[in-house]
């Protein structure tokens, strides 16, 4: 149990003495973290970071190493694919759905070749390729890649494709890599570090400014000072149990397959119990990768009532949030003799039959009705249409080829890998703020302990490790320029 729960605030006026202090304190060394110390580091701001593991590389160095960049990166002209800010912004606006958070996705959209070229200067190596598998990180060392549906129904029509997804230059999952390079970047900056330190609370003072920390190491209460700002940068709430029933109790169930002990909220309840508020507490990344390899596309997803709910040439990261949250992880994927193949997560077949009808007694669905569907998919199927979802002609193939078999996708029996999404509200320069807009004097957040930018819906892979990169940056730099108390 903690000593300090993260809600317990410390009033600076009892404190006796800080057993350190630095200009900006940063807590956590995930990707945000990392970006917000430099930063502070590079704007002559003494840093000090603590971090309840033994080292950094969070979540982030569990990712599989994609950041989402765009708007003309040196990749994508290399690899000839024609990209603009502006283009890449009404993507992202279409992507996150409801209340697209315009004010976060306009700067991240502009600033976008810059940060590719900040990485690079870090250590990071991009090989100028294009890995032509859509939806997550290439098994070989080649970079650019389709993460979020850009090339399909319906954001095709709304904005230029473009693949926006940038690997770093290794083979298979480059998250490891990529912490590996930054974490060599933030090495060499002259901030402190304290591991195995575990933050627990905020120090306030009677006007609510932020002022410093509450940790522990090894038993031992420690109390921090920050002279100019407290940048949060703790990671999400995916394995707090009771934060995920009260917010988000769709994910029960699921399996936070990136997290970390750290994205148990601690950091979004440090910033709650200082007056910041909260936003899509609600929502979360949903990655059912049952289409993956996507040649699977081209069977169709269908619900319980044996009825087709969207384009399944999209990410499966869009397939995925709308199985759990619009279907209630109802989903079956149905595909025939030609179309099938293992996936990546070796799923067997649930039902073989050599009709739909056959299939559709087995599962259970309503009698006639995926006879229905499967009679109306292939009716526009053999012209190659599909008037439905819009998915592209190439992934169009009448579903006729005996046996015909159903993939189980509902979530008791499919791996439906998840992340949080909501956190605390912030300004684009990381200032967080309390329930009518205002900033809390001295503390600033990033990362998954923040609202994801793009809004209600998760753009695509890389999006969380770029929300994390580009606006960890900007925090740190709010953090070193704040006047000093």
């Amino acid at each position: 149990m903690d000593r300090n729960r993260p809600t317990d605030l410390r009033d600076a006026r009892d404190v006796v003495r800080y057993d350190a202090e630095a200009d900006v304190i940063v807590v956590g060394l995930g990707i945000a973290g990392s970006c917000a110390m430099m930063e502070a580091c590079d704007r002559g701001a003494e840093v000090l970071v603590l971090e309840r593991a033994g080292g950094g590389g969070g979540t982030s160095a569990n990712s599989g190493g994609l950041i989402y960049l765009g708007g003309g990166t040196p990749v994508q002209k290399a690899t000839g694919f024609d990209d603009e800010p502006e283009e890449m912004f009404k993507f992202l606006v279409a992507a996150s759905g409801p209340a697209a958070d315009e004010e976060k996705i306009r700067p991240y959209c502009d600033g976008s070749v810059e940060l590719f070229h900040w990485l690079e200067a870090q250590g990071l190596p991009f090989k100028r390729s294009f890995y032509g598998e859509p939806g997550m990180e290439s098994p070989t060392d080649d970079c650019l890649v389709f993460t979020g549906g850009e090339d399909a129904a319906p954001f095709d029509q709304i904005a230029r494709p473009a693949p926006r997804g940038h690997k770093p230059q290794v083979e298979g999952k480059a998250g490891p890599f990529f912490m590996q390079k930054i974490l060599e970047a933030t090495g060499r900056r002259a901030a402190s570090l304290e591991t195995d330190t575990l933050c627990e609370t905020l120090v306030v003072e009677v006007d609510g400014r932020v002022v410093g920390v509450v940790a522990r190491t090894a038993g031992e209460e420690r109390v921090f000072r920050a002279r100019r700002g407290v940048v949060l940068s703790a990671g999400g709430f995916s394995v707090n149990s009771e934060m995920v029933a009260r917010h988000v109790p769709q994910l029960e169930g699921c399996n936070p397959k990136n997290a970390t002990e750290g994205d148990d909220g601690r950091g979004i309840r440090m910033g709650q119990a200082a007056g910041g508020t909260t936003l899509r507490m609600d929502q979360a990344e949903v990655a059912l990768p049952v289409t993956i390899p996507h040649r699977l596309g081209r069977g169709i997803f269908v619900n319980r009532l044996g009825q087709r709910f969207i384009n399944e040439d999209t990410y499966y990261g869009h397939i995925g949030v709308e199985a759990l949250f619009g279907q209630d992880g109802e989903a079956w994927l149905l595909v025939d003799e030609s179309s099938y193949e293992v996936n990546m997560v070796g799923m067997q077949p649930a039902f073989v039959g050599e009709t739909i009808a056959e299939l559709e007694e087995e599962a259970g669905f309503p009698p006639g009705a995926l006879q229905a569907t499967v009679g109306l998919y292939n009716r526009f199927a053999e012209r190659g249409q599909d008037p439905l979802f819009g998915k592209r002609a190439s992934m169009v193939q009448p579903i006729t080829s005996a046996p015909f078999a159903l993939l189980d996708a509902r979530k008791e029996h499919c791996f439906y890998a998840c992340m949080t999404l909501g956190g605390l509200v912030t300004r684009p320069g990381g200032e967080v703020v309390n329930p009518d807009g205002e900033v809390i004097p001295g503390l600033y957040a990033a990362g998954r302990t923040t609202a994801l930018f793009t809004g209600r819906g998760y753009a695509g892979s890389g999006i969380s490790l770029g929300d994390g990169a580009f606006f960890g940056r900007w925090a740190g730099r709010s953090a070193a320029s704040a006047s000093p108390v």
